[in-house]
């Protein structure tokens, strides 16, 4: 934070990370039923799972100092600029099958995926 108590951030765009209509609902849904309608997902790329890497995902109230934010289909994303380095180019989906639903992320620049699909390496 600078001397005024600003907080910094990167306006980014949809080649950093995109987010379909379903994801987009889910989200809105969670975050309205938190009360922080204006909220974010943030997105975070962390160490550990089989292949290395692996996804971090939190609902928050906004964009912390440095993060990039991004606007798709109605929702904001909140990626900080390490994550920012595996996740660009990135889709974000919701599924609701039973077994594998959830939040699923399609990278283009994982080279290898665990048989788990949670986490991946780049």
């Amino acid at each position: 934070m600078t001397a005024t108590g600003e907080i910094k951030i990167k306006i980014g765009n949809e080649k950093l990370v995109k987010v379909t209509e379903k994801a987009s609902a889910k989200l809105n849904s969670l975050l309205t039923r938190q009360g922080r309608p204006e909220g974010a997902l943030r997105v975070a790329v962390i160490g550990g799972g089989c292949s290395g890497l692996q996804y971090k995902m939190d609902l928050v109230d906004g964009p912390a100092n440095r993060d990039i934010m991004v606007k798709s289909a109605g929702v904001n994303v909140v990626i900080d600029p390490k994550s920012a380095l595996f996740v660009s180019g990135s889709l974000l989906d919701f599924s609701e099958d039973l077994q594998k639903g959830g939040f699923k992320v399609t990278n283009p620049n994982a080279v290898a995926h665990c048989s788990c699909g949670e986490s991946f390496s780049a």
